[in-house]
């Protein structure tokens, strides 16, 4: 027993090599700054940004989404998953303990049972047998292969927690963007609606008119062509109205059905759009932050693949009580005990090894491929995001100005054919042109409102941890710093 605790400890103590590459965070070539102070892109990343619409309704869609989404949820399953594939994988590192037992009544031929020369001892036939034990096996990490596949299958608990939170940080956005999107189909509506109840009137007006010969019938007509131009456009803006309501509630976890409104599009407050981004803030991204994680979990199974060129280590050992006699099962005669250690290694493989190697070099090179590439599109989304905000706004000023003159333009027309001074055709030139005109703000006040959204998802950012918090509590999910620290950092420090 003394030497074999020798050999267990000498053993514990060479297991802390481990084969392979120890992870070392990759250099990527990275924008100090994108091109809009710091100070106010993080405090702008660290808020509920949604609430700085001053839309209340909103922010109780959201609370709602994220309470009851149900990707959000799948999400959390899939970390609890997760969680226990950690748990599978590291009980190997300690000691397994079992037990076991039996109890045999047999008879055998009084052949074998009494050999020749022998035929006067009395051996009793049938026979019973009772056995009792406890059992220990331990296979010692001397190369690291268990220590790398829990490395791994860290990392990749820890992956899976990003990607929830990349749900919820698409989940947010998806529900804001519709909503604006819902503000300005109403707006769409109310717009056209209202446009259609001048033209009724115009063509009410003409009738009479064209009764009693005092317009020509083209003109009727022309009048009515332009009351169902936009009678025919209302019920496709009410379709999508109804569609966006659907595909809102589903994101709420609702059954299809109308969703409640709050202000009116052109009354809800725009955050301001935070400058001077650091290119550190994109770190926070789920998706990046997910990418560098299954790259710390592919490089660790490089070592756990290599690890299989060396001989396995194992120590086992049982105590118990056996005897013939039930009676006597646990006096100290029936004790037995055992202890043994045994290795094995591969001699010959036919290559089964190599290609197990093979395939965790070309998984990691492959992830790290895909972490360079999901970085580079981050700075895209950012600089896309920004700079699309910033063209929004530019088009939808030039096309306030623009339904401005031709309101203007309208109203000089209406009162030039009433006095007499031009044709009809000069009224419905000007009103043609003013109709779509709106719609397009409208549909601008959207856009832009649904551009900031883009540059907060694009940024990721703190904001993420207090969306995670409005989420309901899943009793497996790592605290994200956690994540970061032991994974990221650590092995980005060695």
């Amino acid at each position: 027993m003394r030497r074999l605790s020798v050999v267990a400890v000498t053993a514990f103590l060479l297991a802390g090599c481990m084969i392979g590459p120890n992870y070392r965070r990759p250099a990527v070539d990275t924008p100090q700054s994108f091109r809009f102070e710091e100070k106010e892109a993080r405090d702008t990343t660290n808020t509920d940004w949604w609430k700085q619409f001053d839309a209340p309704v909103l922010d109780s869609l959201i609370a709602e989404a994220l309470a009851n989404n149900r990707s959000v949820q799948i999400a959390a399953a899939n970390i609890e998953q997760a969680a226990g594939v950690l748990m599978q994988t590291r009980a190997p590192l300690f000691p397994q303990i079992g037990y076991g037992g039996s109890a045999v009544r047999e008879r055998q031929s009084w052949s074998d049972v009494v050999p020749l020369g022998l035929q006067g001892l009395t051996i009793p036939n049938p026979s019973s047998s009772f056995e009792l034990f406890a059992g220990t096996n331990w296979e010692i990490d001397l190369w690291g292969r268990v220590r790398r596949l829990t490395e791994s299958a860290q990392a990749n608990l820890c992956a899976t927690e990003e990607a929830r939170r990349g749900v919820i940080l698409s989940l947010v956005a998806a529900v804001a963007t519709s909503y604006f999107q819902l503000l300005s189909l109403d707006d769409q509506l109310a717009i056209s609606q209202r446009t259609l109840a001048a033209y009724e009137t115009n063509v009410k007006l003409f009738e009479l008119k064209f009764i009693h010969g005092q317009v020509s019938a083209m003109i009727l007509e022309q009048a009515k062509s332009q009351y169902e131009t936009v009678a025919a456009a209302i019920p496709p803006i009410k379709s999508r109205i109804v569609q966006t309501e659907n595909g809102l509630s589903i994101l709420l976890a609702r059954n299809p059905g109308p969703i409640e409104r709050g202000k009116l599009l052109p009354v809800l407050g725009a955050p301001a759009v935070p400058s001077g981004l650091p290119s550190q803030l994109l770190e926070r991204r789920p998706d990046l932050a997910q990418a560098e994680l299954n790259l710390i979990a592919a490089n660790a199974q490089i070592g756990a693949a290599r690890a299989l060129y060396f001989p396995t280590i194992s120590l086992t050992g049982a105590v118990g009580t056996a005897s013939s006699d039930l009676s006597n099962l646990f006096t100290g005669p029936a004790r037995i005990w055992s202890y043994a250690g045994s290795f094995t290694g591969p001699i010959f493989t036919a290559g089964a090894i190599a290609g197990q190697v093979r395939q965790a070099e070309a998984a990691r090179k492959a992830a790290l491929l895909f972490y360079q590439n999901a970085i580079q599109s981050g700075f895209r989304d950012v600089e896309n995001a920004l700079s699309s905000h910033a063209q929004l706004l530019d088009q939808l000023k030039a096309q306030g100005r623009l339904v401005t003159a031709l309101r203007k333009y309208a109203f000089l027309a209406r009162k030039l054919y009433d006095g007499g001074y031009t044709s009809y055709l000069t009224v419905l030139y000007a009103e043609e042109q003013l109709y779509p005109a709106e719609l397009a703000y409208a549909q601008l006040q959207g856009s832009t409102l649904a551009s900031l959204v883009n540059i907060y998802q694009a940024m990721g950012g703190g904001w993420v941890c207090r969306a995670d918090k409005l989420t309901a509590p899943q009793p497996f999910v790592t605290p994200h710093v956690y994540c970061v620290n032991s994974l990221t950092q650590e092995k980005t420090d060695k």
